[in-house]
């Protein structure tokens, strides 16, 4: 069994929620982990963890970071991690796969499915073998209690709550150890 762990240095961690319904407010989280269990190299069988540190949130603005943070919305305080595990993988042909798993935000757990594009494995730096994916995926806040609501004065909706998941990941794979292989 090889495992893979993120590169954070070279991914991203995204989303975007409509804002007053014209227009998308993009952020993303600063500080997170995963990794990858596989023993095929095409990763038909992979087992994924993934946690981000809701703390780390950042929408390049200071304001609406720190109300993300709030009961309102992510209730960092009580719930600093957002989870996501694995439970299943199907192939969908030409490398892309849908990966079905239970992600977790605010203490609440929900099965969600995500679309996912291998993009291949080369070496890497220091000859390691590195390998790119493209996750992409979509959640209702209100599933996770993150019901915040408001209007403008003229009655529209300030926050959407569809909110789409974007994550480009690198993942490295580690060296077997003499522990590890015995």
């Amino acid at each position: 069994m090889a495992t893979w762990t993120i590169d954070p240095i070279h991914s991203e961690v995204k989303f975007k929620v409509k804002h007053l319904v014209v227009s998308s407010v993009v952020g993303n989280f600063q500080t997170f982990s995963g990794s990858v269990e596989s023993e095929k190299t095409d990763f038909s069988d992979a087992r994924i963890s993934f946690e981000a540190d809701v703390n780390s949130v950042n929408t390049h603005n200071e304001q609406r970071d720190g109300h993300l943070k709030t009961a309102d919305f992510f209730l960092a305080e009580e719930h600093p991690k957002m989870t996501f595990v694995s439970k299943s993988i199907i192939g969908k042909g030409n490398s892309e796969y849908t990966v079905t798993g239970d992600l977790s935000i605010r203490g609440i757990t929900n099965e969600v499915k995500l679309d996912v594009v291998y993009n291949g494995t080369i070496l890497g730096f220091g000859n390691v073998p590195t390998a790119g994916f493209e996750i992409t995926g979509k959640v209702n806040r209100k599933d996770f209690g993150m019901t915040f609501d408001a209007l403008t004065e003229a009655g529209g909706i300030i926050v959407g709550e569809e909110v789409k998941i974007e994550i480009a990941a690198e993942l490295n794979k580690q060296a077997v150890t003499l522990k590890q292989a015995a």
